[in-house]
């Protein structure tokens, strides 16, 4: 669930760096409106429950199996990835802002370089996930661990099982 919550946030900020180059262009068109209220949906539902899936259930688990230098170095990863969940909820609330207004059909400048920003910092934080989190998750939490986490990623969502 996690790889696929990376592969949407990477198509959203696509999104978002599509609209930041086609507000200059065309305006606040009903392309424009829709292109910011899905990217406003996606990071202000799934984005937030992604980190929560993270740092409720996920760091959590993962740093209660890791033992000797390998808690360590969890301890040492779990604080990075949680200081970035941070700065990115910091730059999302300033990205947002435009985004509302443009979604409401108001013409608002958005500015490339904090979409830039924005999305550079939510790569190098995937690319982190990715190469270094899963597998060390994948190696260290139990299979019955990995369902209780799925059971509450897909509870926050809403999906029964």
């Amino acid at each position: 669930m996690l790889e696929a919550c990376h592969n949407r946030i990477e198509m959203q900020c696509e999104t978002l760096r599509n609209l930041a180059e086609h507000l200059p262009a065309h305006g606040c068109d009903a392309q424009a409106q829709q292109a910011a209220s899905n990217v406003m949906r996606y990071f202000d539902s799934a984005g937030r429950h992604h980190h929560e899936d993270e740092e409720q259930d996920l760091f959590p688990r993962l740093a209660a199996s890791a033992k000797g230098l390998e808690a360590e170095r969890v301890a040492f990863l779990v604080g990075r990835l949680t200081r970035e969940h941070r700065e990115l909820e910091k730059a999302w609330t300033s990205l947002r802002d435009t985004l509302e207004t443009v979604a409401y059909g108001d013409n608002a400048p958005l500015d490339k370089n904090e979409v830039d920003r924005f999305c550079r910092l939510y790569s190098v934080h995937i690319g982190i996930e990715r190469d270094t989190l899963i597998p060390l998750a994948m190696r260290l939490v139990s299979a019955e661990d990995m369902t209780r986490i799925g059971r509450a990623m897909a509870a926050r969502r809403g999906v029964i099982s």
